[in-house]
């Protein structure tokens, strides 16, 4: 079982970062194999939340480049967008579970300096959400 957990933290982890990945199809076979449910809820969403975590920090590490010419945003347009996503725009996280689009918003997280916690919980939340509604769903599919 151990081993099942790990590839299936793995698949999510990838599917998380900017790598195109799927961890569903795990999940699903895994479920299927009869693994209980709520390790493979918990085992998915922490990999996936902390994949995403990995763009965080990556927008992070981003910013020590913004005095480059050919760093995308000024210094005006990151303290705007900060102040944007600190005020009202962190609410958009719990969308991170969106493929391609999810990998863009945790980044930009980052870019923002989003406080940790807050990107944590909101990500996590989603991303949780998301894989309980997929075993939801497994639990109507005929074996």
């Amino acid at each position: 079982m151990a081993l099942s957990c790990l590839m299936l933290f793995a698949a999510s982890f990838l599917a998380a970062t900017i790598l195109p990945f799927s961890s569903e199809v795990i999940l699903f076979a895994l479920l299927r194999e009869g693994y209980p449910p709520l390790v493979l809820l918990a085992t998915a969403t922490l990999g996936n939340t902390l994949g995403s975590f990995a763009n965080y920090g990556l927008g992070r590490w981003l910013l020590h480049y913004r005095d480059r010419r050919w760093f995308y945003f000024s210094e005006e347009q990151i303290g705007k967008g900060q102040r944007w996503f600190q005020r009202t725009g962190f609410w958009v996280l719990l969308l991170a579970w969106l493929p391609v689009v999810g990998d863009a918003l945790t980044l930009v997280a980052g870019v923002m300096k989003v406080r940790v916690w807050l990107f944590l919980l909101l990500v996590a939340l989603g991303k949780g959400l998301r894989y309980l509604s997929i075993l939801t769903l497994s639990s109507w599919w005929p074996m």
